[in-house]
């Protein structure tokens, strides 16, 4: 497999653990895609309800030494953001670090992860795995419990099932992770800050978080920092969030 190779998967059980068996046939950058995923995973192991031929289901195995891997979720962000934008003319935002919003509603989620391979498992790489809501009817949230999740359909997007899975799989792997992957590698997030911060929906609103160690807190969200970290005002003082629960004002039912 050559940089930018995608391949196409007509069924998998998950592109990420897919991505896992194979990535020393990668090279710096690949990518593989289905629109049938039977055992997605999503954050804090919450399972992703497969939804056949009616979402884009895709993993980008990354083996460039990255500076700053942890900020790897708010790169991809807005390698959707960017793609979602080019070919339906929407304007999501995201809801720091990672997810994906279209009228308030969640369409599209990112999980990334480490992985060890060759001799001794001495070489480390890394796996981006994201999941785009492209056809799925109401009915298919409702009986999956996630009533603040939608799909690209529902909030008006002209979809083309045909042709589209493909398309974002190409273009997410040629223009959202190669264009930008080696500035990102060698710098870090800070580059792409100012794009961030422009689509984060955080920014300004009350939001609650859940420290590590389980410590609860609340403020107002003011910044991103060069480290992607979520700047909030506390009564006590300024808190850098990185890791943890973040909840916003408004957003998902939050109050």
């Amino acid at each position: 497999m050559s940089i930018n190779k995608v391949w196409h998967l007509p069924e998998c059980e998950n592109t990420n653990g897919y991505a896992k068996e194979h990535f020393e046939e990668f090279g710096p950058l690949g990518a593989v895609y289905t629109t049938s995923q039977t055992a997605g995973r999503g954050r804090r192991g919450h399972t992703w309800q497969n939804a056949p031929g009616l979402a884009l289901y895709y993993t980008a195995a990354i083996r460039e030494p990255l500076a700053q891997p942890a900020t790897l979720p708010l790169l991809a962000s807005l390698a959707v953001h960017r793609q979602l934008a080019l070919r339906y003319g929407v304007d999501c935002q995201i809801k720091w670090p990672n997810d994906l919003l279209l009228h308030g509603k969640k369409i599209a989620g990112i999980l990334c992860e480490g992985v060890a391979y060759g001799y001794g498992g001495q070489g480390r790489g890394i796996l981006c795995g994201i999941g785009i809501n492209l056809a799925q009817p109401k009915s298919y949230f409702e009986a999956a419990g996630l009533p603040h999740g939608s799909s690209l359909v529902l909030e008006g997007a002209a979809v083309d099932l045909e042709t589209d899975p493909a398309w974002l799989a190409e273009g997410l792997t040629d223009f959202g992770f190669d264009r930008p992957l080696y500035l990102f590698a060698r710098e870090g997030f800070a580059p792409f800050r100012e794009e961030y911060k422009a689509a984060c929906i955080n920014l300004g609103r009350r939001v609650f978080f859940t420290l590590p160690d389980g410590t609860p807190g609340c403020g107002i969200a003011q910044d991103i920092d060069e480290e992607g970290r979520l700047v909030v005002l506390t009564d006590q003082g300024e808190e850098h969030v990185f890791t943890g629960e973040v909840s916003v004002s408004g957003i998902y039912g939050q109050v």
